[in-house]
């Protein structure tokens, strides 16, 4: 007896169908989304501005022909380059990440969607140029601030209840996901475009984590989302050449995405699109810390005033008993570490190191996960001191959507019976709970890193019409990006 496999093709996957419902259909009416939007793109900004001082970044940017000038191509902000906008996004992407500065969402899955940035400036800037070239209207910052919204949206909402890092897949892949999507409906896409486009990005190969974990962390980490965001560029082009979708591109029996690399699972889904995610996004503000993490560097600073002096030689060092610092699953999972630490990327998601830099300096800055800092043989040896423990009440806040905290704790007990306090921060300054206090340093950690690339006129130039949200939104993109050329 034989058996016969249906060559019917089946209608698309309703998960995609309505990733591309939403794009194409959905109005972003939320004055607050569109405002965090802003803040979102002057911090991502700043990040990748600051990460063009770091020799390990730059090296792997610009053309791959060197003085190649891509006519009516996208800019590179902050440099010279003009490229094709597939990779001119890994580019930016690559910038944005490399400190791990940027925005951050934190689920079932993490990960930071403002990573999507580098395929949709890359290709709102080409559009507009292309545009522009042909006597057309160039689109505005308000289209990429839409953009963003929405990809921050597919990105965070997917990550709710889908853990893809517990079957070993990197979050990148939400990246290439959501940036697909809304940069094949900036490309004149419509909604059988971005289905056909998304299912390329869920068949395409999928990341490992293996580069953010001992024994292998590395560099790859900090360049992961820029080559998801301009591999998803890549697809949407094609899309928009013709090339075909796979409509069972998730639920094929063996050979679809749930069965390959989800065990057989199916996403599940706690609230449908809208505007969520950008409105409850966190935002690193005062440091370069994994984000479960922010918390911890919080404690630790506040406890150097209290007991920093205690900590300055190894003799000092070796009178401490234990340092408890008190956690939520997840911070235990991911950046739990004991032994060396081999590189920058592993040094910026060890707790323990992060921790310790801000009680020994009372402060955490990207320079500190360099070898010159990290041979200082008195982090090694309070390291060695810390222990990491779970509090249920923390992870289970961590989890819910009502409060998404990230909470830490550290107390410091000496050998002499003495003890630190127990200091305790549950929301991070980058946290909605804390817009107030933490959107005034966000500017100002814009305006730090504005200093690094430009002269003071051009400075206040760019920062005017960043603060200023009408003007911004109305603001062709290609000018915007033109104030940003160094």
């Amino acid at each position: 007896m034989s058996s016969h496999i249906s060559n019917v093709r089946p209608a698309p996957d309703q998960v995609i169908v309505d990733i591309a419902n939403y794009v194409a259909d959905f109005e972003i009416k939320s004055d607050e989304a569109f405002d965090t939007a802003r803040n979102c793109l002057m911090d991502t900004l700043g990040c990748g501005f600051e990460a063009l001082d770091y020799p390990a970044c730059t090296k792997l940017l610009g053309p791959v022909v060197e003085g190649t000038i891509v006519p009516n191509g996208a800019k590179v902000p902050g440099t010279s380059f003009q490229l094709d906008p597939i990779l001119a996004a890994f580019n930016i992407g690559a910038m944005i990440r490399w400190l791990d500065f940027n925005d951050t969402w934190l689920a079932a899955e993490w990960g930071h969607p403002s990573d999507n940035l580098g395929g949709i400036l890359a290709t709102a800037d080409y559009l507009s140029r292309q545009n522009v070239a042909e006597g057309k209207a160039a689109l505005t910052m308000k289209d990429v601030l839409t953009a963003m919204i929405k990809a921050h949206e597919i990105q965070g909402v997917l990550a709710l209840e889908n853990s893809f890092n517990r079957v070993g897949l990197d979050h990148v892949i939400l990246v290439k996901i959501a940036s697909t999507a809304v940069v094949t409906k900036l490309l004149g896409g419509n909604k059988e475009d971005i289905i056909n486009a998304v299912s390329n990005a869920f068949v395409d190969g999928q990341s490992l984590r293996t580069y953010r974990h001992s024994p292998n962390t590395g560099s790859r980490k900090s360049w992961a989302a820029g080559d998801a965001t301009s591999r998803a560029v890549r697809l949407a082009w094609m899309t928009m050449q013709g090339e075909m979708g796979y409509p069972s591109a998730l639920t094929a029996k063996t050979w679809g995405f749930y069965d390959v690399l989800f065990k057989g699972n199916a996403f599940k889904f706690q609230r449908g699109y809208g505007s969520y995610v950008m409105e409850q996004v966190l935002f690193k503000i005062s440091f370069p810390a994994e984000f479960h993490a922010q918390t911890a560097v919080e404690c630790a600073i506040q406890l150097n005033a209290q007991v920093g002096n205690k900590l300055q030689t190894l003799e000092q060092i070796a009178q401490i008993e234990k340092i408890v610092i008190t956690t939520h699953e997840s911070a235990i999972r991911i950046i739990d570490k004991t032994g060396p630490l081999d590189n920058p990327a592993d040094r910026d998601h060890c707790i323990q190191y992060m921790a310790t830099i801000g009680l020994l300096k009372g402060n955490l800055t990207a320079k500190d996960y360099e070898d010159d800092v990290a041979n200082d043989p008195r982090i090694d040896a309070i390291r060695a001191k810390m222990a990491c423990v779970e509090k249920a009440e923390y992870s289970a806040d961590y989890l819910n959507p009502e409060k998404r905290s990230i909470a830490n704790a550290i107390q410091v007990f000496f050998k002499d019976g003495s003890s630190s306090d127990n200091i305790a921060v549950e929301y991070p300054i980058g946290h909605r709970r804390r817009r107030g206090q933490g959107i005034p340093e966000l500017v100002k950690k814009f305006q730090v890193n504005l200093a690094r690339r430009f002269d003071a006129q051009k400075q206040a130039d760019i920062l005017a019409l960043c603060l200023d949200r009408t003007k911004l939104e109305a603001t062709p993109v290609n000018v915007f990006v033109d104030m940003l050329v160094a």
